[in-house]
């Protein structure tokens, strides 16, 4: 990572651990040990908002330029040289712990939630970047699932050779579905690779064969990839996914450049979405959270709590 994006990254509040990893408290970390809330992922899966440890081993490549995408897009960096998991670990646990410490001053602070933070059990392998770009992924998440963490990774799918050949398995896959054809993804998602499409079918195709929980994330943002619920539907039930979650489009950090207020969907449609997606792929409606504008649904064949 070259000097000044991480200064940039650094004056936003991230944490570079070692040549190309970043971790950054999420705004229900805070929540949690301030005022008692908590997120959906805490509602939907049972772990704890102020236990998560939110990275990305790859912060600075992405082979997306996704207009919705509130994270920094602007960097072209090549990383020639690696870092090895258990060095990426030992950095971000120790930089959760930096990053949370001063939570502890604010008299609403729970003391014992904050020392709980500072031991955390649960990785979101998401915050910024590709993750699967990353040569080492099952390494990495093996070396968190030895130190007692759950994990869930997130991808946009592009490289289906890397979760086939990911192991150990992450606690809980997403992958994220935001155009329902390939029309609407070249325009929306803007990919770097000419064949991007084809390698998320692939990965979508892949879903069944792996042994783990799976999430079909559709982000959806009004005026651009909303109302497509049959052409989801039919990826959805490609992938055999155990939960779908449209999770509404909200018009924050960068995406303010590229997207308008207008874009950002009200709850009352993403509600709107998940019932037809009911009514089309036999799931049901599971959990809802309004403050993130999330809908969860479930096929019933894996147990929502971790």
């Amino acid at each position: 990572m070259n000097e000044a994006l991480k200064a940039m990254f650094e004056k936003q509040g991230y944490a570079v651990v070692g040549n190309h990893t970043a971790v950054k408290t999420c705004h229900w970390l805070r929540e949690s040990i301030i005022k008692d809330r908590v997120c959906y992922k805490q509602m939907f899966f049972g772990i704890d908002s102020h236990r998560c440890l939110q990275m990305s081993p790859v912060a600075n490549v992405c082979n997306h330029l996704c207009l919705y995408c509130w994270r920094y897009q602007g960097s072209d960096d090549v990383i020639d040289e690696w870092d090895d998991p258990k060095t990426i670990v030992d950095g971000t646990i120790e930089a959760q712990r930096r990053l949370v410490s001063g939570f502890k001053g604010d008299e609403r602070c729970d003391p014992k939630m904050w020392d709980e933070a500072r031991d955390p059990n649960q990785v979101a392998i998401s915050l910024t970047g590709e993750p699967t770009m990353y040569p080492y992924l099952g390494e990495l998440i093996g070396e968190y699932k030895r130190r007692g963490f759950t994990t869930f990774l997130v991808t946009n799918g592009t490289l289906p050779h890397a979760l086939r050949d990911l192991d150990p398995l992450p606690t809980q896959l997403y992958v994220s579905i935001d155009a329902p054809n390939e029309e609407i993804y070249k325009k929306l998602c803007q990919p770097k690779i000419k064949d991007g499409w084809e390698r998320i079918m692939e990965t979508i195709e892949l879903l069944p064969s792996l042994d783990t929980r799976t999430v079909g994330r559709h982000t959806l943002v009004k005026g651009w990839n909303l109302g497509y619920e049959e052409e989801y539907a039919k990826l959805d039930k490609i992938g055999e996914v155990d939960f779908i979650e449209p999770k509404g489009y909200v018009y924050v950090g960068y995406s303010r450049e590229r997207m308008v207020m207008d874009n950002m969907p009200s709850f009352e449609d993403i509600e709107g979405f998940a019932v037809k997606m009911t009514e089309l792929t036999g799931y049901e409606v599971v959990g809802k959270n309004p403050s993130s504008r999330v809908v969860l649904l479930s096929n019933g064949k894996k147990q929502m709590l971790i």
